[in-house]
């Protein structure tokens, strides 16, 4: 239970990818995190690329980057619906400004494109958004999990457990120095 006492909000849309919404989803709960699914609106069933329904917990409109310890982005083609939404674009540009870890899998980086907070930063993603983040400011390279300062991105369903170890890592609070 290393994350008892954390908050992480795992946004939700239409398409999303199963494996890269559910995974951290329970692996964060079986630390002790609270997990939220935030959506563009409370209370709505949205489908995974394969038809698997999660019912949002929590609207972007409703919610404040102070809430949580981390917000994850999963991929498959729920971002590109994401970033029409505002309120979710403002939640993951509030987070990343106020040193929140964010976590973007896959095409989950379409939203950091969106977020305008790539300037200047390491990241990885699904090879066919590369150009995307590269032409927002990122130093693209195809690594498994990339961590640069409160910002940890991954390419791809096999690379869930390096994501989520770099995840839980930054969430655990480095011990106190005797």
């Amino acid at each position: 239970m290393r994350l008892a006492g954390k908050t992480v909000g795992v946004l939700v849309e239409d398409l999303y990818e199963d494996l890269e919404l559910w995974y951290p989803v329970f692996r964060l709960r079986e630390e002790g995190a609270k997990v939220l699914l935030v959506g563009p609106e409370a209370g709505k069933t949205f489908n995974s690329k394969h038809g698997y329904p999660a019912v949002s917990d929590s609207s972007a409109k409703d919610s404040s980057a102070d809430e949580f310890d981390a917000i994850i982005i999963p991929g498959g083609y729920a971002p590109d619906r994401m970033r029409r939404d505002p309120a979710m674009v403002r939640l993951v540009a509030d987070a990343v400004e106020s040193g929140k870890v964010v976590a973007a899998i896959c095409h989950g980086g379409w939203m950091l494109c969106s977020a305008e907070v790539l300037q200047g930063r390491r990241v990885t993603s699904f090879p066919a958004i590369r150009d995307d983040l590269i032409h927002a400011g990122a130093h693209w390279t195809n690594q498994e999990v990339v961590h640069d300062d409160n910002l940890i991105t991954s390419r791809r369903p096999d690379d869930l457990p390096a994501f989520l170890g770099a995840i839980i890592e930054s969430l655990v609070e480095a011990p106190v120095a005797v």
